[in-house]
């Protein structure tokens, strides 16, 4: 298993501190370091501090919109190319596209199960390198068109 400073960070932020403690419980195992915060005040100061591989928000946070801090931490700090999952148990109407839109990769339902949930990280946390594998052989097909023209 990867020492602890080479694992993979996830910043967790949910308001109850269970369900904290089961993403925890299901990530770390699995070769992820959680960094969990109960508050968007407390996800915002820990983003000015590390730089996580990965995203998981509440959606329904106590006095914020996970959407909206989601959002918030993408443009305050350059985390445009992390992936966002989002954890709900709400009842909202077409959350999941609104989540989507939001930039969220995944939306998992409360209560979740922990191996759905690993599988779903490990898969977002190979979409920042598919991305930026798909964009390089992408501007190579234009270099290679643009010297024959």
């Amino acid at each position: 298993m990867l020492e602890t400073k080479n694992r993979p960070i996830v910043l967790v932020i949910d308001d109850e501190a269970a369900v904290l403690e089961e993403v925890s419980r299901a990530l770390e195992p699995a070769g992820f370091r959680c960094h969990c915060c109960q508050s968007a005040a407390a996800a915002i100061g820990a983003a000015a501090h590390i730089v996580p591989e990965l995203i998981i928000s509440d959606i329904n946070l106590a006095g914020e919109s996970g959407l909206v801090l989601c959002e918030r931490l993408r443009t305050q700090f350059c985390l445009e190319d992390v992936p966002m999952m989002f954890l709900s148990g709400a009842q909202i109407p077409d959350i999941v596209s609104r989540s989507h839109a939001a930039g969220g990769t995944y939306y998992l339902r409360k209560p979740f199960d922990p191996q759905v949930l690993v599988e779903l990280v490990d898969k977002a946390m190979w979409m920042p390198h598919l991305v930026r594998h798909q964009v390089m052989r992408r501007r190579q097909a234009m270099a290679e068109y643009a010297a024959t023209i």
